[in-house]
């Protein structure tokens, strides 16, 4: 479990603090230095960070970058934890602008390996023995390494040749440190830009933090892999590495090593006789098995995780990254397929909006409007020439303008359509994975009419009906209750009434200042009336100086509303 706390109580250790002066540095210098500026972060932290000052540190020359570009570069430099974050953030369409978005999926995961006896230790903290004692031969030099951890070739006692994944020394520590400082510069984020606010940044931060406390837990990877496993146990086409559960723990995951072709090595595919065409079709057959008919699916099929054996057996590595779509938007993402192949603007966008969360109602007949365009842009081509790339980021365009959130488990499958797509036309440049999809799509609207579904779904309507039956009652009375001990309050929130108060209040201030204004005149009046000395030419002299103030007063406060109402 990742310990976060707030900042608060970081007890100010000098890691913390020299961490927090690398990422403010590096944040200034890819042109950041405003948004850091109006974060007042030296009133809560007493740590001298004024040296931080634009002036003070280099500024990379960034005229020719756009912001997203610069987003990217600054989190690429920033390091692992928040490369991960950017990760997370490029599946997240209801927070980020697709420009920002096609910037975030460029971020790569590699850097150097960490030395062999930082291994032995981690394994020594794990079994009490050392990697060379459990296995038979283990390859000091991995042959893969990632910000989390590195991958080793070894050799069972028994003969079996494993990948012995193993996580980097201290990235615990410093995910928990970067969270940290995350969740503070998000809570500033909230309390300073208002710009900014809405997409709370802090509920963000919390969501990446369990995020990436799965990610180095490799016991969670282990499940995935054997889950995936039991999902297509029967099919022959598929294959999963075995996972070494004897042999793995939090910090270590030991599985079967496989060797293959990886698939976008087309020149090795064909000198192993392997036919590109059939290997694509079974691959798109795979990831739709995995929508379609198991609602759990890998999240991150890229072409290095991928492989090719022989037989035109497909195999996919790197379970750390799963999605999960529930039956409800699988069904409401066939319904939005439907309606757009039967050019169904109406339809189309209700199921849009069902799909979709917001903050406030979208201008439907706009909605409509924009839906009709790209419908028409996309449903009267052949379908070979559709690319689901392109479509997903017009739609993604789409949505960020109405202001519409695509849930992240189907835009992570959206994002899985994209990249398994982008791999088969580079195999087949024929492919067409919207005829492709259809089969499964239209299995899928048909099997709702079968009987058994129809009965399942009354059965659960049912149940619910029955469970809200039960419940009401009792909320009825402890409502009844509340009534009768005075306990029972009612709060009311207004919203957008601040303009409304500001108004009233100058009202109200302009209307005591005349008042004022108007007695000051009385008041001198009367005392020149008096002729209360001393006098001047037999008149009050106080009183004239009270006299020209309520003058001086009385033109301010005209002067002021014919301001007003020329602005």
């Amino acid at each position: 479990m990742l310990s976060i706390r707030k900042i608060g109580a970081f007890g100010r250790t000098y890691r913390h603090l020299n961490r927090y002066r690398q990422i403010l540095g590096i944040l200034i210098k890819y042109g950041f230095g405003d948004v850091i500026e109006r974060l007042n972060i030296d009133q809560y932290i007493e740590i001298g960070l004024q040296m931080l000052s634009a002036s003070k540190r280099p500024i990379l020359q960034t005229h020719k970058l756009t912001r997203a570009e610069r987003v990217r570069m600054a989190i690429e430099e920033l390091g692992p934890t928040y490369i991960k974050l950017g990760q997370l953030l490029s599946t997240r369409s209801d927070l980020v602008s697709p420009a920002l978005i096609e910037e975030l999926s460029k971020l790569q995961d590699e850097v150097p390996p960490f030395p062999f006896d930082d291994v032995r230790n981690v394994f020594e903290s794990e079994f009490q023995r050392m990697p060379e004692e459990m296995f038979e031969m283990f390859v000091p030099e991995p042959f893969a390494s990632a910000s989390i951890g590195q991958v080793h070739k070894a050799t069972t006692r028994e003969g079996d040749i494993v990948a012995v994944k193993v996580q980097r020394p201290g990235i615990k520590q410093l995910i928990e440190v970067d969270v940290e400082i995350m969740l503070h510069l998000a809570t500033l984020i909230e309390h300073n830009i208002e710009e900014m606010a809405f997409q709370r940044p802090v509920k963000i931060v919390e969501e990446f933090a369990r995020s990436i406390e799965k990610e180095i837990d490799y016991n969670i990877e282990a499940a995935h892999i054997e889950r995936f496993a039991r999902q297509f146990l029967s099919i022959p086409s598929i294959y999963v590495p075995k996972v070494y559960r004897e042999i793995t723990t939090e910090r270590i995951l030991t599985m079967e090593f496989v060797k293959g072709i990886k698939v976008s090595r087309t020149e090795k595919l064909a000198e192993a006789g392997l036919d590109t065409r059939r290997v694509v079709d079974l691959g798109a057959d795979l990831l739709l098995q995995q929508v379609f008919d198991h609602g759990f699916f890998h999240a991150d099929p890229h072409p290095g995780n991928i492989l090719v054996l022989p037989g035109h057996v497909i195999c996919l590595l790197d379970f750390g990254m799963m999605g999960s779509i529930d039956r409800y938007t699988k069904q409401a993402f066939v319904d939005l397929i439907y309606g757009a192949a039967r050019r169904d603007e109406f339809r189309t966008t209700q199921v849009l909006l069902r799909i979709t969360s917001r903050e406030g109602e979208p201008d439907v007949r706009m909605l409509e409007r924009d839906v009709a365009d790209i419908m028409g842009q996309y449903l009267y081509r052949p379908l070979k020439d559709i690319k689901a790339n392109k479509l997903l980021h017009d739609l993604l365009a789409l949505t960020s303008r109405h202001h519409l959130r695509i849930p992240p488990d189907l835009f992570l499958m959206l994002k899985a359509f994209s990249t398994v797509e982008g791999v088969a036309r580079l195999l087949n440049p024929e492919f067409d994975m919207v005829a492709r999809a259809l089969p499964f799509i239209k299995r899928e609207k048909a099997a709702r009419m079968r009987p058994e579904r129809i009965t399942e779904e009354i059965l659960a309507i049912s149940l619910d009906l029955i469970a809200f039956l039960q419940q009401f009652p009792k909320d009825a009375l402890e409502v009844v209750r509340l009534v009768k001990r005075q306990r029972l309050a009612v709060q009311f929130e207004h919203h957008g009434l601040e303009k409304m108060i500001e108004t009233h209040d100058r009202i109200s201030n302009k209307l005591s200042f005349a008042i004022i204004t108007a007695a000051l005149i009385i008041g001198s009046s009367i005392i020149v009336i008096a002729r209360i000395p001393p006098l001047i030419y037999g008149i009050s002299l106080i009183g004239i100086i009270i006299f020209i103030a309520a003058a001086i007063l009385g033109l301010y406060l005209i002067f002021s509303i014919m301001s007003k109402k020329r602005l």
